[in-house]
């Protein structure tokens, strides 16, 4: 039996409220369970191109189906109203190999 693919969640965030972003990051991470964040970096090295932001966050999941059920829980639902008061943010689902 073939394993599925892992999703990917990219988020890039210029943040114009920390404190807003504050408040975010306490209502997301209870909204985290099967979440495996791999990196959360305020300076990523641009190799080419503009890249968007203030703060880059890449999540993992067990398949592209658990992100995109996560971005659409209603705990997560709660959690990106206050983050998109507090931040411009680019999302993307990316499928894994």
């Amino acid at each position: 039996m073939a394993m599925a693919s892992k999703g990917y969640v990219i988020l890039t965030e210029e943040i114009h409220d920390p404190e807003g972003m504050k408040a975010y990051g306490k209502a997301a991470g209870a909204a985290m369970g099967g979440v495996k964040v791999l990196a959360v970096d305020a300076k990523p090295q641009v190799l080419e191109g503009n890249w968007h932001g203030h703060q880059t966050v890449v999540l993992e999941f067990e398949s592209v189906e658990a992100a995109q059920s996560w971005y659409d829980s209603d705990a997560y639902r709660a959690a990106r109203e206050l983050r998109h008061a507090a931040a411009t943010t680019n999302a993307v689902i990316l499928s894994g190999f």
